[in-house]
């Protein structure tokens, strides 16, 4: 079994996580017809202490790869990344929701979206500003020289 951990800083919370990656599956030999093409299996412990409480959470998975545990450390980072940003639009534009049938019109409206988000983000970032992106967002709609101020920042 092979073993990698990282640990970040970050806005106050620190985070260690642990991946655990084995691609011993000989003794999974009964079950190995549920996963066809099953090449290894690992897990990470997500540790992150904030405000002085610490939570612990174990997320698993199985791959068709074989990887390293640092290459599960990444692949799952980035897996969250999507989720993280899914669940954005999700809160800030109801796009669960959303009942556009057209499948044009779903590309062009998640890409709005995006953008959309992706502007306060950045305005946020540079500004240091302290407001919630969702405030942010509702100013826009009550004021367009704010949408101007947050599309022309620099």
């Amino acid at each position: 079994m092979e073993k990698e951990q990282t640990c970040e800083k970050n806005g106050g919370r620190i985070e260690v996580r642990s991946a655990f990656v084995s691609d011993d599956i000989a003794w999974m030999e009964g079950h190995l017809l549920k996963w066809l093409g099953l090449s290894c299996f690992g897990a990470i412990n997500r540790c992150f202490t904030a405000n002085g409480k610490t939570s612990n959470e174990w997320h698993y998975y199985i791959s068709s790869r074989k990887l390293t545990a640092k290459e599960l450390l990444k692949y799952a980072r980035n897996e969250w990344a999507i989720e993280s940003m899914h669940w954005l639009l999700d809160v800030h534009f109801s796009e669960d929701s959303c009942r556009t049938r057209n499948s044009n019109s779903n590309q062009n409206l998640n890409i709005f979206r995006k953008t959309a988000l992706n502007y306060v983000r950045h305005y946020k970032n540079e500004t240091n500003s302290k407001i919630p992106m969702s405030k942010l967002m509702f100013a826009c709609l009550l004021d367009c020289n704010k949408i101007l101020e947050i599309i022309n920042f620099h």
